[in-house]
């Protein structure tokens, strides 16, 4: 379509040009032509058949080019789904927090570390409980909130810890003892527990 109307363009305005050379020419009707104006007409009317001819060319080229072109469709995004974590009993739970190398076991931190096992948890369950523990009383066996909850746990009241043992306001053990146990059975595992912990601001 493209060349067709290009090319019919171009005809009409050689048309018209030839049509003046050749009235210039003759002149009115019976005068005799003039020779000056005959090789001009005759320039006129070669220059437009040539460049009529190279526009032409041109255009079917151009036009040909133009098939070489293809619209492919956009790229579909897909998502990958982010990777799941089980807990130790291999059930999905909450993500799991990396709690670098192992705490100096004679610390509340290290205790705990170790007792994680007897509770059923892996130790990669430990980056979670730190996160609590270090918010909640800095793993400071007597830390005591206005709200009565007491030690490492923050058992409310404190007396409840009495159930792991007498010593419970003095013995990191026995708190981490409790404190482990109370997770377990409220929410099922440290990091289920901290899941929680991040939307309400305890446990």
């Amino acid at each position: 379509m493209g060349v067709f109307l290009a090319t019919s363009v171009i005809a009409t305005v050689t048309i018209c040009a030839a049509a003046f050379a050749m009235f210039v020419v003759y002149g009115p009707a019976g005068s005799s032509p003039d020779p000056l104006a005959v090789a001009v007409a005759q320039g006129v009317t070669g220059k437009s058949a040539t460049l009529l001819e190279n526009e032409r060319q041109q255009i079917i080229l151009e036009d040909a080019d133009s098939q070489k072109f293809t619209v492919t469709s956009e790229p579909t995004i897909t998502s990958t789904p982010a990777p799941s974590t089980t807990t130790s009993s291999g059930t999905t739970g909450a993500p799991l927090v990396a709690s670098g190398p192992p705490p100096d076991p004679s610390s509340a931190q290290g205790i705990a570390y170790s007792l994680l096992p007897s509770y059923g948890f892996s130790t990669d369950q430990f980056g979670c409980l730190n996160n609590i523990w270090t918010r909640e009383s800095g793993w400071r066996y007597n830390a005591e909130n206005a709200s009565g909850a007491y030690g490492i746990p923050q058992a409310l009241p404190g007396d409840k810890m009495a159930s792991a043992g007498p010593d419970w306001q003095t013995d990191p053990t026995t708190q981490i003892k409790w404190g482990i146990g109370y997770i377990k059975d409220v929410y099922g595992s440290p990091c289920q527990a901290w899941a929680f912990w991040q939307d309400h601001g305890w446990y």
